[in-house]
């Protein structure tokens, strides 16, 4: 018998499991029904390549047995079964699972116990759910065409043992031993065949295999009877009307290992040319690994309610990924190959139909349950933003009304349709301001501006923000305009006396720009500016800053990052200006003006958010010109 130790983070999931104190710990038999479906699932997925993979065991389903006088409980099934190899990947060792992941989410979790203890399903460790009710738990197992068997088992006390078995037949038995304490735990006596009957109804009636168990019979339960305690029937194949809110979301815990309730349900049916149904989930909070280049998105691909696939990833385009789901369609073949899928007309037009549904849904949240689009839009609104910027475009009508940003209107989220539905008389654009977070976007110097014209400014302070602007140029005819764009006006008389102030001041203009030493592409008059002596724009069209910014954080010096064109803008008509213009007029190359351009910039730099490329010449002009400051007084 070869006894080995579990890694320290597995050691710490199963004391959370051996101590915990939540409430549900019937998920349990959830978790270990639902991982049986899926070995049942891959047997049939692989026997339909490899048809002696079943031999003459092709009755398909799981076993439930109790022993009260032994205090057991053993789930049975004849699916694919493990070779020992896969018993000590799977089950010995879960690091792959991402336990420490898991922690930390578990650590920052808001939402209670029942979120908390929900998470493992998502892990991918809903089998050390057991050790919430056992004391002991013994695996037995043998995969298809393996001649011996395994035998697992470990007390979660560190350790486990792993040795080669007799099993007659393919498949998995695992036995819980009970542990002593859990009747004054729970609220279910695991014991009671009744108890069992409720929990499998409850959470795995739409299994689609037969659960079976010996039942009581007759009055005085001397008799039994093997009884199949679910229904069997597919839940996407039952009438909307017949499935209650609980049935959905057990399903869609059970089925897809979610610790979250989903945001809302799609249930649809496509008839005439194509046939197929589809039970989609949008969730509501953010899977784990979503945002990781790791993460498989795609909905389970059946056909006839055989199942074909488990991610198909041609059913659903990129930005939707967050969705989980299902489609069974009669019309596809049961060996389907990925190359095939990619080309195949009919699965098209299932997605196409399918996308269209989920952004229906989206949108009646937007306009009717605007509360549960916000929580929705927290988790996912960057996916959906991805979706606009990814395609140049392609796909900004489908998605321009599902976007949210924050604005100087208020605390709420708008969208492109509200701003546009409240502009001022005589507003033509849509303006936003690119920033890290909203206190910096409120700080810029322009915002003064677009304050007192009673403008209402959306903040860009998501970093896809500004990028997506490269597929989402406008808006119902307006176009989207930074207020940090040096071609920004808002009033052209003043725009006209810009210029004029520009040809009068040339001369400085050219020397703050000579002392400046190539940092700026220009330096010109500002016609925004109101209280701020200075500011830093984006030159004419290509990147702006904030775009020169996340690229650098992206590309951490792996390569340069490309440089977005700087503009100085001045305030002519601020105090700072009146002595730059005295100061050029005394020597054009006096150090005081050099080192008053160079903290202008570098002033203008900190108010947009960016760095100052030498801080300590920084603090040094600082600092002289607090003692020249000093020493006048």
């Amino acid at each position: 018998m070869g006894k080995r130790q579990f890694k320290a983070e597995t050691k710490q999931l199963l004391d959370l499991m051996i101590n915990s104190i939540y409430t549900h710990r019937e998920i349990f038999l959830r978790e270990l029904i639902s991982n049986a479906s899926d070995a049942l699932d891959k047997l049939k997925f692989r026997s339909l390549t490899e048809p002696d993979l079943m031999g003459s065991d092709t009755d398909l389903g799981l076993h439930i047995a109790l022993d009260k006088e032994g205090r057991t409980i053993t789930i049975t099934d004849n699916g694919i079964g493990m070779t020992q190899d896969e018993v000590v990947e799977n089950i010995g060792t879960i690091a792959k699972s991402g336990t420490k992941e898991f922690f930390e989410k578990m650590d920052n979790e808001k939402s209670g116990e029942n979120a908390a203890i929900a998470l493992i399903g998502q892990f991918g460790v809903g089998f050390y759910s057991a050790f919430m009710v056992a004391k002991k738990v013994t695996l037995i197992t043998r995969a298809a065409k393996s001649e011996a068997g395994v035998r697992w088992e470990s007390a979660g006390d560190g350790s486990y043992t792993v040795e080669e078995t007799d099993k007659e037949s393919r498949g998995t038995a695992i036995t819980l031993h009970l542990r002593d304490d859990i009747a004054e735990r729970m609220d279910n006596d695991l014991l009671d065949p009744h108890e069992i009957e409720t929990l499998v109804k409850r959470y795995s009636d739409f299994i689609r295999y037969p659960i079976k168990m010996e039942m009581p019979k007759g009055d005085d339960g001397k008799e039994t009877e093997l009884k199949t305690l679910n229904s069997m029937v597919p839940l996407w194949q039952r009438a909307k009307q017949e499935v209650t809110d609980e049935q959905y979301r057990a399903f869609y815990h059970a089925e897809f290992h979610a610790w979250d309730d989903p945001i809302d349900t799609i249930h649809t049916r496509g008839e005439g040319a194509v046939e197929y149904t589809a039970l989609l989930f949008i969730p509501s909070k953010v899977p784990y690994e979503f945002w990781s280049p790791h993460f498989e998105r795609g909905l389970k691909l059946y056909s006839r309610q055989v199942f074909i696939m488990e991610k198909c990833k041609e059913l659903l385009p990129e930005y939707l990924g967050f969705v989980k789901g299902l489609v069974d369609s009669p019309d596809f073949s049961l060996n389907l190959s990925r190359e095939v899928l990619q080309h195949d007309r009919q699965l098209k037009t299932i997605a196409k139909n399918v996308e269209k549904k989920v952004l229906d849904a989206l949108k009646y949240m937007v306009e009717n349950k605007r509360d549960d689009y916000e929580k929705f839009w927290e988790e996912f609104g960057r996916a959906l933003k991805g979706g606009v910027y990814a395609n140049f475009g392609r796909e900004v009508d489908k998605l321009k009304d599902l976007l949210l940003f924050p604005s100087s209107f208020g605390d709420k989220p708008v969208t492109l349709k509200e701003y546009v539905g409240r502009m001022k008389e005589g507003q033509s654009d849509i303006y936003y301001a690119a920033g890290r977070d909203r206190a910096a976007v409120e700080h810029l110097p322009q915002m003064e501006a677009l304050r007192e014209k009673g403008y209402e400014v959306l903040y860009f302070i998501d970093k896809i923000d500004e990028f997506m602007t490269v597929g989402l140029s406008e808006y119902e005819g307006k176009k989207l305009r930074s207020i940090s764009a040096a071609d920004l006006t808002l009033d052209k008389e003043a725009a006209e006396e810009q210029k004029k102030k520009e040809e009068t001041h040339k001369g400085l203009i050219e020397t703050v720009k000579k002392h400046l030493d190539g940092k700026v592409a220009e330096v010109r008059l500002s016609p925004l500016l109101k209280s701020a002596p200075a500011c830093i724009v984006s030159g004419d069209g290509g990147l702006s800053l904030t775009m020169e910014q996340t690229l650098n954080e992206t590309m951490r010096g792996e390569m340069p990052a490309p440089k977005a064109k700087r503009v100085l803008e001045l305030n002519p008509d601020h105090a700072i200006f009146a002595t730059l213009t005295r100061l050029h007029a005394e020597n054009p190359d006096a150090p005081k003006l050099r080192d008053y351009a160079a903290l202008l910039y570098d002033q203008s730099l900190l108010t947009a958010g960016l760095p100052v490329d030498d801080p300590a010449a920084f603090a040094t002009r600082l600092t002289t010109l607090m003692v020249d400051a000093g020493d006048r007084h």
